[in-house]
C-alpha cells in the first residue's frame, strides 16, 4: 500500500525530523504517538498510551524504545532524545534514510553502512496492545540488537518525576523473554515482550527528558524514565524481530497475525469506487479517517461508538463528533459505525441537549454547548440519505420531538425560542456555548450571548428536517407545526441578520452590547466564518445573490489554502499567531487563528452559490502539502492567521480530517454527476426570497 513519505532531505535535520510526528490509533481511544526524529516532545508521546477505560482513563506506559545496532564491528543507536540541558542523545534521526506511512503505520528505514534496517509500529485493533517490528532489510552478515524500553506509568496529561511509586522502583516480574511492570499498588500491569530474543533485566532511571513542545505551550516539560533491562537478539539478512507491549491480560496475537490483520484493515478503510484514482493526500485522509471512531464502554458494560475529537489530548465532545461523523463514517460507507455513534449519543440526552463532553476520568457529562445538539439533526438526516435506512430516524424520533419540545420551552443556559422572531437565542455571562467557546479562568473570549447565526441556521435546517420526518411517519400535525415555525425563523434569519454596509450576516444579534441594526436588533457586525452555514447546510434561508455575498467576502477576507480565519485580518481584535502560554493562545483561539474543518463547509457553500464542483473543490487543495508536516497523514485542528500559516493545536483533529474529506468526495461526485446549479438541495417548498438583499 502507497503512503505519503518523507526523505533524509527532511530526516536529517533534528528540528525538522521532531517537528513532524506519527499517530497509530487502536479503535479504544488509546494510541502510540512519537516524532519522526524517535525523540518525544510531547508529554502525549508513547509507544503505548493506553486506554484503561475507553476511550478514557488513558495511561502512559512504555514511553520510548532506544535501540543500539551492531553490525560490521560498528554500533548505531536508532533513537532520539532531548534533555533538559539541550543535549541530543543519541542522534538516530541522523541515520534515518526515508520515513514513510503504510497506510497509517509509521514505517523508518535506518542507513547502518551498508545495511538497511526497517522499524514499523502498528497496534491491534480493540486491544491496548503496541507492535515494534525491527527488520534487517539488507546485510552483508548478522546484527545483533540491544533494545532498552524505558518507561513510566502516569495520566497522559501529567508528568512523572524523581523515581517510581511512592518514591521507590517499579516492581518488575522477569522471564527469558519478557517482563511485566506495575507501577505501584493499583495500577495495572503492562508486559513488555521479545519475539525472537531473550531479557536481562537491570532497572535503572533516566532523568530529565525534555518535551520541546510543552516549552512552547508554556507548560512543563520534564520527566524521568524507568529502565527495567534489555532485549537482546540476533538478526541475519531478511529477519525481523517484533517487541510487543499490553496492557491486556489475554496473551496477544503474534506479530505476523497482528500484521496481517493490521494491512487488511487498512486496505478496507481506504477502499471505496473511484478511490484508486484520488490523490494520494485524500486516500491519507481515508486512513486517519479511521482513527478517531472508537469504542465507548457504558457504565453498565454495555459497547457504544463515539468519535475522538482529535489526538493526543482530546476525548470525544459532542459536537465535534456531530460535525465530523458524516465525513469520517458516512462518506466512508461505514454506516453501522455511524448508526451506532448516534444511538450512542442518544442516551445521554437531558433536557433536549447532547452532552457537549465525557470528562477523561469518568465523570458526569457536561452539557455546555448549544450547536452539538443542532448538529445531530443534520447528522441523522445525512445518515438517511447516505445510507438509505429510515429505521433509525423512526426509532430516534421521539427523541427529537423531545429535544424541539425543550428548545421551544426553554434549556439550561437560557437556551430557547423568542417567539418574537423564532429564533434561538442561548447563552448567559460566564458561559461559552458555540464553537467558538476559548474561556481563561472567568474570561469568556468569543460569548456570543445571544442569537448566533450558525445556531439559528443550524435551528432552522433542524426544524426542516423534522418537518419532514413527521410527515413521512404520518404525524402530520406535528409536521404542520415544524413547518409554519420554520417559516417564520427562515424570514426571520434571512432579513434581521443582513448587515447591509457589509454585504454579509451579522455574526449574532440581540447581543448585550453592539450597535442597533436596521431591525431594532444590537448586533455584531464582526466578519467571521460562522455565517456560511447560513448557506452550506441543505436547508438555506438565503437566495442565492445573498449567498453569493457571503462566499465571496469569505474568500477574500478569511478563507487560506490550509482553512478559514475566525475573524477578518481587519478586525482590530485580529491576532495572528496562536502561540505561547496557555491565556495567549486561547485569548487568540478565535480571533484570527485559521481553523482547517472550515474548508468543508466553505467548499459546500461555494457550490451551492456559484454550482460549479470543481471549482468548489479546488478550494480545499491547499491542505495536501500540509499532510507531509504536523503529524504526517493528517489535518492539524488550527493554524495560525499569518502567513505562513504554521500548524498548531492538536495535529491530528477529527473534524479537521472529515469535513476536508467528507466534502472532497461529496463534490467529486458531483463533479462527475449529471447536471449542476446553484444551491442546489434547496427545499422549493419552503424557500423564498430574502428580503433584504445583498448590494452588488
Amino acid at each position: 500500500m502507497g503512503g505519503i513519505g518523507l526523505d533524509r532531505g527532511v530526516t536529517a535535520s533534528f528540528a525538522n525530523a521532531a517537528s513532524r510526528e506519527w499517530l497509530v490509533t487502536n479503535g479504544l481511544g488509546g494510541f502510540a504517538a512519537g516524532t519522526v526524529s524517535g525523540a518525544r516532545t510531547r508529554r502525549y508521546h508513547g509507544l503505548l498510551v493506553a486506554s484503561l477505560a475507553p476511550p478514557v482513563q488513558r495511561v502512559v506506559t512504555l514511553a520510548t524504545l532506544d535501540t543500539r545496532v551492531s553490525y560490521a564491528g560498528r554500533s548505531f543507536d536508532l533513537g532520539s532524545n532531548e534533555f533538559g540541558d539541550g543535549t541530543i542523545d543519541p542522534r538516530g534521526f541522523a541515520l534515518i534514510d526515508s520515513f514513510r506511512l503504510d497506510g497509517s503505520m509509521p514505517v523508518w528505514t535506518y542507513a547502518l553502512g551498508d545495511a538497511l534496517v526497517e522499524q514499523r509500529i502498528w497496534m491491534a485493533h480493540g486491544a491496548n496492545t503496541t507492535y515494534v517490528r525491527l527488520t534487517l532489510l539488507r546485510a552483508t552478515g548478522a546484527a545483533a540488537l540491544q533494545i532498552a524500553p524505558l518507561c513510566t506509568y502516569r495520566d497522559y496529561h501529567a508528568h512523572w518525576r524523581g523515581g517510581g511509586g511512592d518514591g521507590g522502583g517499579f516492581d518488575v516480574a522477569v522471564d527469558d523473554r519478557s517482563c511485566t511492570i506495575r507501577a505501584f499498588d493499583g495500577a495495572a500491569p503492562y508486559r513488555l515482550r521479545l519475539d525472537g530474543g531473550e531479557f536481562h533485566a537491570d532497572g535503572a532511571w533516566y532523568w530529565d527528558f525534555r518535551h520541546r513542545a510543552e516549552s512552547a505551550r508554556g507548560l512543563d516539560d520534564r520527566e524521568d524514565l524507568f529502565r527495567p533491562g534489555f532485549f537482546r537478539a540476533t538478526l541475519q539478512p531478511g529477519e525481523s524481530v517484533t517487541l510487543i507491549a499490553t496492557t491486556e491480560a489475554s496473551e496477544p496475537v503474534s506479530a505476523p497475525e497482528a500484521l496481517d490483520a493490521a494491512h487488511r484493515r487498512q486496505l478496507a478503510v481506504v477502499a471505496g469506487e473511484g478511490a484508486a484514482a484520488e490523490p494520494e493526500w485524500v486516500r491519507a485522509l481515508r486512513a486517519a479517517a479511521d482513527q478517531f471512531v472508537v469504542q465507548r464502554r457504558a457504565p453498565d458494560g454495555a459497547h457504544g461508538t463515539t468519535v475522538i475529537a482529535g489526538y493526543p489530548w482530546f476525548g470525544d465532545w459532542g459536537r465535534d463528533t456531530m460535525i465530523a461523523l458524516p465525513g469520517l463514517t458516512l462518506a466512508t460507507r461505514r454506516f453501522a459505525d455511524a448508526g451506532a455513534v448516534l444511538r450512542t449519543f442518544a442516551a445521554h440526552v437531558s433536557q433536549g441537549m447532547l452532552p457537549n463532553r465525557f470528562p477523561d476520568a469518568g465523570e458526569a457529562p457536561e452539557y455546555n454547548t448549544v450547536d452539538a445538539t443542532l448538529w445531530y439533526f443534520h447528522a441523522i438526516a445525512a445518515y438517511e440519505s447516505a445510507s438509505g435506512d429510515e429505521s433509525l430516524a423512526r426509532e430516534l424520533y421521539p427523541v427529537l420531538k423531545e429535544i424541539v419540545h425543550w428548545h421551544r420551552r426553554g434549556t439550561r443556559y437560557s437556551i430557547h425560542v423568542d417567539e418574537r422572531d423564532a429564533l434561538l437565542y442561548a447563552g448567559e455571562p460566564g458561559v461559552q456555548l458555540t464553537w467558538m467557546d476559548a474561556r481563561v479562568g472567568d474570561w469568556v473570549v468569543t460569548p456570543r450571548i445571544g442569537k448566533p447565526v450558525e445556531i439559528n441556521a443550524l435551528w432552522y435546517n433542524a426544524l426542516l428536517v423534522m418537518e419532514q420526518l413527521a410527515r413521512r411517519l404520518g404525524d402530520a400535525a406535528a409536521a404542520r407545526d415544524y413547518a409554519g415555525l420554520a417559516v417564520r425563523t427562515r424570514d426571520s434569519l434571512a432579513s434581521c441578520f443582513w448587515f447591509p454596509e457589509g454585504g454579509y450576516l451579522y455574526d449574532a444579534i440581540d447581543t448585550p452590547d453592539g450597535e442597533r441594526n436596521v431591525r431594532g436588533y444590537r448586533a455584531d457586525a464582526s466578519l467571521r466564518p460562522n455565517q456560511l452555514f447560513a448557506v452550506s447546510l441543505p436547508h438555506s434561508a438565503l437566495d442565492t445573490t445573498a449567498a453569493r455575498a457571503i462566499v465571496d467576502v469569505c474568500a477574500r477576507e478569511l478563507w487560506t489554502p490550509v482553512g478559514l480565519r475566525s475573524l477578518a485580518a481587519r478586525d482590530p481584535a485580529y491576532q495572528g499567531r496562536y502561540a505561547g502560554d496557555p491565556r495567549k493562545r486561547d485569548g487568540s483561539y478565535h480571533q484570527g487563528t485559521v481553523w482547517s474543518w472550515l474548508l468543508g463547509p466553505f467548499a459546500r457553500a461555494h457550490y451551492r452559490a456559484y454550482g460549479d464542483a470543481a471549482r468548489a473543490r479546488s478550494h480545499l487543495e491547499g491542505i495536501a502539502g500540509h499532510l507531509e508536516d504536523a503529524c504526517v497523514g493528517s489535518v492539524s485542528e488550527v493554524f495560525d492567521g499569518d502567513v505562513p500559516h504554521a500548524p498548531e493545536g492538536c495535529v491530528a483533529q477529527a473534524w479537521s480530517v472529515a469535513e476536508i474529506l467528507g466534502s472532497w468526495l461529496e463534490l467529486s461526485a458531483a463533479a462527475h454527476g449529471a447536471g449542476s446549479g446553484a444551491m442546489p438541495g434547496d427545499n422549493p417548498s419552503v424557500q423564498r426570497p430574502m428580503r433584504r438583499r445583498a448590494s452588488s
